[in-house]
């Protein structure tokens, strides 16, 4: 794995590494689509006002500016005034271009609107394990016009069980609450900065319980009694639809609560039947982002808590509007540069070769190049990817060629138009014709193996 980084966060992949990422994005891309979700590409550059609409993240936002300004005026439209919301900035995420997109090409899309998109986002953070400045996400959403049925809560939920179990990745858990669950709760209790409590819950793996309890009574002036309550409410996880029981024995009354309540056990209870052992109820996820009013998710792999969440997202209601038109909206978007690099630092899979090429054609002399290159296109034609060795050098230094580059196959022509192909790994050396030929299955085209 190439480990030195000439600037930190911004990861880049050895060719065979390369080839594990585009396995995990051929892997999501294929079940999306086999789910019916529509691939789609927004703009890499939003304005800082249509960013910071929802969520406390400004700090994290890489403003764009151009590198000589002859107007002298940073609040223009691609100055570096972020307080200016007409300002640019890289997208952080591709929810909130997303709902801009919506918002705009809502006459021409057929709602329930079934998008995925995977991009490349930006995002100040300090480089660390599992957190990068520029990375690639995998989005999948559904968003309805006016109103969203809940089912679609389930579905999302389910389609990203279905799309990391076809990963070469270790077993994984969803992690599920419902902002409506919390914020009920703590307005049953008489906490009413609800969206206060929730940024201080989701602090909890971070910072523990004793400090999560002083931020709330600091902060949003709770008392020991609603403290304790609220912290509770966080300790509660089940692998099925007991969590409900157990939030009824606290006594908390309130109509929100109720209604969450229900939604999470819609979600807990098709899990349970569809993808089992995938997806826990943890009433401790709140998602930091404002924009979300309903499920939440959270994901981690198992044995690698540390590493964070792979996958999240959520139910959002409000994001997206226009006049009095509504767009509510669930997705989830997974980590691919997060867990790509999970995968190759711990050696979870490996590509079957460095190279897509699977043959070389070998030249008798630099005369000969023209037909090698009538091979090749025989054989490409075929679907097999060919190479054509760039000069005569002697065969042993061709062949060592092919073996730098990691081509398992080197063809060979000679004069009187014999071909034969060798196998450079076993030794095999046998006729060949170029219109029939084909490698074995597994030599094909590259596969990624799990360890």
């Amino acid at each position: 794995m190439a480990r030195t980084a000439s600037l930190s966060g911004f990861p880049e992949w050895l060719p065979q590494e390369r080839l594990v990422e585009l396995h995990v994005l051929d892997t999501l891309r294929r079940t999306f689509e086999l789910h019916g979700f529509s691939s789609i590409e927004t703009r890499a550059v939003e304005t800082v006002g249509q960013l910071l609409r929802k969520g406390e993240i400004d700090k994290e936002v890489y403003g764009l500016s151009r590198l000589q300004d002859d107007e002298g005026d940073a609040a223009k439209p691609g100055g570096s005034d972020k307080a200016d919301p007409n300002a640019l900035a890289l997208h952080f995420d591709l929810t909130v271009p997303f709902a801009r997109y919506v918002v705009e090409n809502a006459g021409y899309l057929a709602f329930p609107f079934r998008r995925y998109q995977i991009q490349k986002v930006w995002r100040g953070e300090r480089p660390q394990e599992g957190r990068a400045r520029e990375f690639t996400q995998a989005d999948i959403d559904v968003v309805g016009d006016g109103e969203l049925p809940f089912r679609y809560d389930v579905e999302i939920a389910l389609v990203i069980a279905e799309a990391l179990s076809a990963l070469p990745i270790p077993d994984f858990r969803l992690r599920i609450n419902n902002r409506k669950l919390a914020e009920g709760f703590y307005r049953g209790i008489g906490l009413t900065d609800t969206a206060g409590v929730l940024r201080s819950i989701d602090k909890l793996e971070k910072i523990g319980a004793d400090k999560v309890a002083g931020l709330l009574k600091s902060e949003l002036g709770a008392t020991d009694e609603q403290a304790g309550l609220a912290l509770q409410l966080a300790t509660i996880r089940t692998e099925d639809t007991s969590f409900v029981e157990q939030v009824r024995a606290l006594g908390v009354k309130d109509d929100l609560l109720d209604e969450g309540l229900s939604e999470l056990q819609q979600v807990i209870e098709a899990a349970v039947q569809r993808a089992p052992g995938k997806v826990v109820a943890d009433l401790s996820i709140a998602r930091g982002l404002d924009y979300y009013t309903g499920t939440v998710v959270e994901t981690v792999l198992v044995g690698h808590e540390q590493l964070g969440s792979i996958c999240s997202g959520g139910r959002y209601d409000a994001l997206a509007s226009k006049g009095n038109r509504k767009f509510p909206g669930v997705g989830l978007s997974i980590g691919v540069t997060r867990l790509v690099s999970r995968i190759l630092s711990q050696e979870l899979a490996s590509a079957s070769r460095a190279v897509p090429t699977a043959v070389l054609v070998a030249l008798n002399t630099d005369e000969s190049w023209s037909a090698a290159q009538d091979i090749a296109a025989q054989l490409r034609g075929r679907g097999i990817a060919t190479e054509v060795a760039a000069k005569a050098e002697k065969f042993g230094k061709q062949i060592k060629f092919a073996d730098r580059r990691g081509i398992p196959f080197v063809w060979f022509t000679d004069d009187d138009g014999k071909h034969q192909v060798k196998d450079i790994r076993s030794g095999e050396q046998v006729d060949a014709d170029p219109a029939s030929w084909t490698p074995p299955e597994e030599d094909l085209n590259v596969r990624v193996t799990t360890a």
